[in-house]
């Protein structure tokens, strides 16, 4: 896989709609983990304005790719 640096479509930012749909889950479920943790990365463009970078998403779910069900993530 390459960097985000050399790839301009691992650097692309996505809003937390779009972020959702990527991820197949909601809006709300982005939200829930920016406020307790435990998703992935983001930044914080503004107090009311939040992207993802598609590399960070790739990472939280490559991170969480297992081979079995007694694999702890």
């Amino acid at each position: 896989m390459q960097n985000a640096v050399s790839d301009p479509k691992q650097s692309t930012l996505v809003d937390e709609r779009e972020a959702a749909s990527i991820l197949c889950y909601s809006v709300r479920a982005l939200q829930n983990w920016r406020h307790r943790g435990g998703g992935p990365d983001f930044i914080k463009v503004s107090s009311r304005s939040i992207r993802y970078r598609r590399a960070d998403l790739d990472k939280w779910i490559a991170d969480r790719t297992v081979s079995n069900t007694s694999q702890h993530i």
